[in-house]
């Protein structure tokens, strides 16, 4: 056939519940371009490109300084365990104890003590000894004697009418007779002595006494003058000491994942 032929269209079918509608198809227009639209110039294209590489920059600058700080919180952190919490905690403890210790010790001591002084003495001696006497006693007195038996003196003168008659007397016993003694005695006897003799005496004293003692010492520091800087020192220190407690020391303690 030839196909300038009109076509005959088929009659369409009737619509009913089994035979619905084709469905509507969308039909898309192209906007219309603006017919005087132009290629970018090359100072657009020199614009995009410098924000582009300021974009770049600034993101090498950002990823640059992260990792600076990374590096120094690590150096901050280890710095922080290895010297500030171990000097800063320790010099506070050791403070504390060093406020909290005593000196524990012997002294020895040597010397010489130069004692001058004055001793009363008072007290009773007991003397039990014997006392050879040896000397001669002279004796020269008036005794009377008294006769124990008849005596017979004889050639005797008894003068009778003051005439001389010469004769035997017979003294009877018991005559008492007053006779002068002129002798001469030794004496030689051993005496026994028993005294007690009070004695009450000041005796002066200077000696040079030599020393040498171990004086066991325990001193509390804190009963000394060192209690006050220690406490000062300790005070000082605190406050740096609870700052470091408190600081994290690493990523994980201050993000609260550890």
């Amino acid at each position: 056939m030839d196909d300038n032929t009109p076509q005959t269209e088929a009659a369409p079918a009737p619509r009913s519940v089994f035979n619905p509608p084709p469905p509507t198809q969308a039909i898309i227009i192209p906007p219309a371009q603006p017919s005087n639209l132009r290629r970018p110039s090359r100072l657009g294209r020199l614009s995009d490109a410098f924000w582009k590489g300021a974009t770049l920059f600034s993101l090498v600058v950002n990823l640059v300084l992260l990792l600076v700080v990374l590096v120094l919180g690590l150096l901050v952190f280890q710095i922080k365990r290895t010297i500030a919490a171990p000097l800063v905690g320790g010099l506070h403890a050791n403070f504390v104890q060093m406020d909290e210790a005593s000196i524990v010790t012997t002294v020895l001591v040597e010397d010489t003590i130069l004692v001058e002084d004055t001793i009363q003495g008072v007290d009773t001696i007991q003397v039990n000894d014997t006392l050879p006497v040896v000397f001669d006693l002279p004796l020269s007195t008036l005794t009377v004697v008294t006769l124990t038996r008849d005596t017979t003196v004889p050639n005797t003168t008894v003068f009778l009418n003051g005439l001389p008659v010469p004769t035997d007397i017979i003294l009877p016993a018991g005559t008492p007779l007053d006779i002068q003694l002129n002798l001469i005695v030794p004496v030689s006897q051993t005496v026994p002595v028993v005294l007690n003799v009070p004695v009450s005496l000041d005796v002066p004293i200077s000696l040079d006494v030599p020393v040498s003692l171990q004086v066991p010492v325990n001193i509390p520091l804190r009963e000394t003058e060192l209690h006050a800087p220690f406490n000062n020192l300790a005070a000082l220190v605190v406050p740096y000491d609870t700052l470091l407690d408190d600081t994290p020391s690493s990523w994980a303690e201050l993000f609260g994942l550890k």
